[in-house]
């Protein structure tokens, strides 16, 4: 038995007429009452009295009535369901990003999104990078936001911000004249640095131990307006990406270029490779792609 004998039995309870039931379905008399008949010889009860041409419930018969009721209602609202997932009115996203990158990149694309699917939620979780991608693979998010490198064995990606990290100091740094400056310079800085489980916490010490020292930490935060204020309180020098560090109040805080090494701050997007994604977190990595190939496009034509 299945939706379909269901529904030709609410069908012939209503009309109660095998007949007046065949019509309302576009179906032969005989086909429907061969249905009704493999449906009780299912069963193994009598759903249908027969007085000629007319027929009644049955006790049995009324019993499954008001359940074959719910059970068609059910199916129709799942059909409904996955028919406005499909068409994308509805659904759910988990998205993981880093709080720099949804403070500088993120409102905009989350507005005009929601323009065009109204009924699409999206779970926003601010954590850093490592712990973004993390939660990925665990199947924790369904997409973020992590910076490169990542494991392209595990996830899907593409491409979103090509930028650099920069170095702020205070005003008065003995540096802040100077037009560039190298990673080598700063043994004997103080630092501020993102937490533990920011990928840039890693990347910095990696490059500074590159460059022949241990950076010595004398404050972390999860927030990049805190580690600028703590520079603008001249506790201490910190990196920052570039595009952070065009929204900073350049008369308390100095902005210098980083050489020697160049230390790369670039996103990208990702999420599993081997794990199933909904509609509409497939529609927001083909919308987010889209939009950030657009701005690229008329970055070049400006340029």
């Amino acid at each position: 038995m299945d939706i379909r004998h269901l529904h030709y039995f609410l069908k012939v309870a209503q009309h109660k007429s095998f007949t007046k039931a065949a019509q309302d379905l576009y179906i032969t008399q005989p086909t429907i009452s061969k249905m009704i008949k493999s449906v009780e010889e299912e069963l193994g009860v009598v759903l249908f009295n027969r007085f000629g041409k007319q027929v009644e419930l049955t006790d049995a018969g009324q019993m499954i009535l008001a359940q074959a009721q719910d059970i068609v209602n059910s199916f129709q609202n799942l059909s409904s369901e996955l028919e406005d997932l499909m068409k994308l009115k509805k659904g759910h996203i988990r998205i993981g990003l880093p709080p720099m990158v949804g403070s500088s990149f993120f409102p905009k694309v989350l507005g005009k999104f929601r323009e065009q699917y109204p009924n699409i939620t999206i779970q926003l979780v601010e954590d850093g990078a490592k712990k973004v991608e993390a939660d990925i693979e665990k199947g924790i998010l369904d997409i973020g936001v992590v910076l490169l490198p990542t494991n392209e064995e595990v996830f899907h990606s593409f491409s979103l911000v090509k930028e650099k990290l920069m170095l702020l100091v205070h005003p008065s740094h003995m540096l802040v004249n100077r037009e560039s400056v190298s990673l080598s310079e700063l043994t004997q800085e103080s630092f501020v640095f993102f937490r533990k489980d920011f990928a840039l916490h890693d990347r910095i010490i990696a490059e500074c131990v590159r460059a022949g020292f241990q950076p010595r930490v004398v404050y972390e935060s999860s927030q990049w307006d805190f580690i600028s204020e703590m520079v603008a309180a001249n506790l201490g020098i910190a990196f920052l990406p570039e595009p952070i560090c065009r929204e900073l109040d350049a008369e308390r805080i100095r902005i210098l270029p980083l050489i020697e090494p160049v230390i790369p701050w670039h996103l990208t997007m990702i999420w599993r490779k081997d794990r199933y994604l909904s509609f509409a977190a497939r529609e927001w990595i083909r919308f987010t792609q889209d939009l950030f190939k657009r701005r690229d496009t008329e970055n070049e034509a400006v340029l």
